[in-house]
């Protein structure tokens, strides 16, 4: 099955403190600790929430059930997080 082989993992960069990069478990737990204390009682601005707002919805055009099932038909192999296979 597709979905159990191995995953190769997208490259990323490692989160760095205080010009460190955190690249150990125990470096980054502590590193996360202090960041969440720093900001726990900090006021956020939820104004920029209001931005989502403004963007445009967009219209489907219709379809049918038949040109769903085309559509998705070559992701029945992939793994999803729920089903893994439309009928």
């Amino acid at each position: 099955m597709n979905w159990v082989k191995k995953h190769k993992l997208p490259a990323i960069e490692a989160l760095q403190y205080n010009r460190h990069s955190c690249i150990e478990l125990n470096n980054l737990w502590q590193t996360l600790h202090l960041i969440f204390n720093l900001v726990q009682n900090h006021q956020i601005d939820l104004s920029l929430l209001d931005e989502i707002l403004l963007k445009s919805i967009m219209e489907w055009l219709p379809f049918s059930k038949e040109e769903f099932k085309n559509a998705i038909h070559n992701c029945n192999n992939s793994s999803s997080l729920d089903l893994d296979y439309i009928s």
